[in-house]
């Protein structure tokens, strides 16, 4: 299945990045309706509910489920961030993030060589447990970039592409990008899929990925803990 005809199946492609990012975290997952949820026990404590353009009694129940604690979060993908926005107030909830996109790419047109470091300050560790690959670069022993990725269905969820503030603009974030591209490749991976920020995007959008929706992320409360699926 190419990106393009992926990106028809919105709701497929929801419940193959939950499958992904659940894997990558280790959290618990189950289903709501339809619809998929992962427990996120590192940081909200709660349950998470995710839907692709729910109708309007769909989001209803959704939106009661998240409303029985101010810990748990209900995420809506689409393109009409208006209509979800004015539910959301219908229902009680508040919006703690709508700048998140979910992205895609054909992993054929990714750099799937092993990467080398320029600076010989900088070392790169690959490790893999439990399915999880994960890559981080160290300057001495400090962690400069890390992340990791999960293959699900013949598609690679990257999770956590960090850059730390002392080291960004140098590139390691698309190092990050291609050393775990070459070790998910290994795995018959056709599509690549992450949740990304507004930092985020651009990065991606620079190698070559695609937009797919917006995220929208609602709770009781609007707190922001847990608000950036990419990272937290």
């Amino acid at each position: 299945m190419t990106p393009e005809t992926m990106v028809e199946d919105v709701t497929h492609l929801l419940e193959v990045w939950v499958a992904g990012w659940a894997g990558c975290r280790g959290y618990e997952v189950s289903t709501e309706g339809r619809f998929p949820a992962a427990l996120r026990h590192d940081s909200t404590q709660d349950w998470e509910y995710f839907a692709h353009d729910p109708s309007d009694a769909e989001f209803a129940a959704l939106a009661a489920k998240t409303a029985e604690a101010p810990t748990r979060l209900l995420t809506v993908l689409s393109t009409d961030v208006a209509r979800y926005s004015f539910l959301a107030q219908e229902h009680g909830l508040k919006m703690a993030s709508a700048s998140q996109t979910m992205m895609i790419v054909d992993m054929s047109t990714q750099d799937t060589e092993d990467p080398w470091l320029a600076d010989d300050d900088l070392t790169l560790e690959t490790t893999e447990l439990d399915g999880v690959h994960h890559a981080v670069v160290r300057s001495g022993s400090v962690v400069a970039a890390s992340g990791q990725v999960y293959v699900v269905d013949r598609t690679a969820v990257f999770d956590k592409i960090v850059t730390e503030p002392a080291f960004q603009r140098r590139g390691l974030g698309s190092f990050i990008m291609k050393a775990l591209a070459a070790q998910a490749l290994g795995q018959d991976v056709e599509d690549g899929l992450l949740l990304a920020s507004l930092d985020g995007q651009k990065l991606y959008s620079h190698l070559g990925w695609k937009k797919v929706c917006q995220v929208l992320m609602m709770s009781v409360s609007g707190a922001e803990t847990g608000a950036d699926l990419s990272v937290a």
